[in-house]
Formats: structure tokens, sequence, C-alpha cells
């Protein structure tokens, strides 16, 4: 049985995994740079109740978190959210219910805009938000750049 709950610095290395699996094996996301378990636990530490992981007979499935969008007071009631799922758990709904509970616990923060910055190397994500409700608001062409290619980056959003 999948549980969903607020993370804990012990979820840090299975969270680091599932970023890192990302970082180094796909241009979904623009950097290399890999994660510490250590990194992990601070933004954990950092985000509290709004980190939340998935979890199954004690392996972490997948996570989802959210940070201002921008510096700012203007900017205050807008997060920009992070999401990884482990690859053995993609396509079973573990990402849609983390996102899911992850924008129920922002709305009652009173949040009011959260958004979805997506690479274009990334289809199956922009098809991911807008089948939960996120509108594209743009596409920002050859900002980003991994292994030699320059990728585009995907500006989606929903008001919460």
């Amino acid at each position: 049985m999948t549980v969903l709950r607020a993370a804990t610095a012990a979820d840090a290395p299975g969270i680091a995994a599932i970023v890192n699996d990302v970082i180094t094996g796909s241009l979904a996301t623009f950097t290399d740079l890999v994660r510490t378990d250590a990194d992990i636990a601070t933004d954990i530490a950092a985000r509290g109740a709004g980190y939340l992981v998935a979890e199954a007979d004690g392996a972490i499935l997948g996570y989802a978190t959210s940070a201002p969008f921008r510096a700012g007071p203007g900017y205050a009631l807008t997060h920009e959210h992070s999401i990884g799922i482990a690859a053995g758990a993609r396509g079973q709904g573990v990402g849609r219910a983390l996102l899911l509970a992850l924008q129920a616990h922002l709305a009652g923060q009173g949040i009011h805009v959260l958004v979805a910055a997506i690479s274009g190397a990334n289809p199956r994500a922009v098809a991911f938000h807008a089948a939960l409700g996120f509108e594209p608001v743009g596409r920002m062409p050859q900002v980003g750049r991994k292994r030699g290619q320059w990728l585009d980056l995907v500006l989606m959003q929903k008001f919460l």
C-alpha cells in the first residue's frame, strides 16, 4: 500500500536516488550536478510539511515539493513545484497522487498559483501536467543546455 506523508531527513537517500537518476539519465532537468543526501535533507528541513513523499514497503516511490517562484513580496503567493517518481513507479498514479496532495497543502497555505517549469525534451511531463489542469503559458526556446543540446523551457501554471 502506498502512503503519502511529509518527508523526513531519513527519506533523503531515497529522494536523492530519484533526483540523481533524472539528473544523470535524462534531459528532464537542465543541471548535471548530482545532489547529496545532505543537500536533500537540508531541503526537507527548510520546507517542512511542504515536502511530500510516496512510500510503499519502506521504499520511496516519489516526492513532490515546492518553493517560492521568485524572490520578493509580489510573488509571495506563487510557487514552483518539483516532482520526481522512481523509474519503477512511473505510470501507476504515484505522481498524480503526490501532485494533488501538494496542491491541497499549498492551497491551504494560501498559495494562489503553482508553476511547472518543464524541459521541452520531456513531453510526457507536459501531458501529465495538462491532465491535472495546468495551462501552458509560455515556451522559452533554447534557454537551457545539457549534453551539447539546446533545450526549451515550457512554462505551465495552475490556479489553486
